[in-house]
């Protein structure tokens, strides 16, 4: 891991924060601590670190705010705290571009195995990005749907649509492997690295929001079809 990757970490909880920070300097991270949401957003943009770390309550204003606002603009990774297993509050999280999070108490050493694994996965994406440019566009087709892994981008009937980062991760995985079942166990560690103990929701959080995205039916999905007690499989022939 670089010594020059930076993150910002966004907590009101001066101690925590003192007490995270101090932690990941020892592994050679740079840490600069935002203890306010209201000028947060600001302060993301204008340093461009290489991951935040966002608390997802905050004076101000919100996380889940702040995530939406400069999600469109930052290209990094965006790791939510969350203070309650609430699944709507992990649901929202990843709706408004969160890459991952992590529940409060803060075990350090699980938070610190969270960001390597979000990191390493954005820089393979990088590698991958400038191996496509430095041949051709990586553009596949299934009717009306087009996605382009070069410019990570997704067209749905000549229409872009916004996509977080790992919902175009899990979309791509899914349609590189057609007609095949995708257990969870492999979306996730195509997502994250991290092994599915069962009960992790990110794969199926995510899933809903690309077919909510995609136009396919959340009740009778026909696009990503969900086969029972084995995983997910992507239909191409629905497109």
């Amino acid at each position: 891991m670089s010594a020059s990757q930076n993150i910002l970490l966004v907590e009101d909880d001066q101690k925590l924060a003192e007490l995270l920070r101090n932690y990941f300097e020892e592994f050679g991270f740079v840490v600069e601590l935002v203890n306010t949401g209201l000028n947060a957003a600001e302060q993301i943009i204008k340093n461009a670190p290489d991951l935040v770390i966002l608390d997802l309550m905050l004076p101000h204003q919100d996380g889940l705010s702040i995530c939406r606002s400069i999600r469109e603009t930052y290209s990094g990774k965006i790791l939510m705290l969350t203070a309650t297993s609430d699944d709507m509050d992990q649901v929202a999280a990843l709706e408004m571009g969160a890459d991952d999070f992590v529940q409060k108490p803060v075990q350090p050493r699980v938070l610190l195995a969270r960001i390597r694994m979000l990191l390493r996965r954005s820089q393979h994406q990088s590698s991958d990005e400038q191996s496509d440019s430095a041949t051709k566009d990586k553009v596949v087709n299934f009717g009306k749907l087009s996605i382009n892994r070069s410019l990570q981008r997704c067209k749905l009937e000549d229409e872009v649509v916004p996509l977080t980062p790992s919902e175009f991760s899990l979309l791509c995985h899914l349609a590189e492997h057609p007609d095949r079942v995708l257990s969870r166990e492999e979306l996730l560690e195509s997502l994250s690295g991290l092994e599915y103990d069962g009960l992790n929701r990110t794969v199926d959080n995510k899933i809903a929001q690309l077919r909510k995205k995609l136009k396919d039916d959340a009740h009778r999905p026909l696009g990503i079809i969900t086969v029972r007690g084995k995983g997910y499989m992507f239909v191409p022939d629905y497109w």
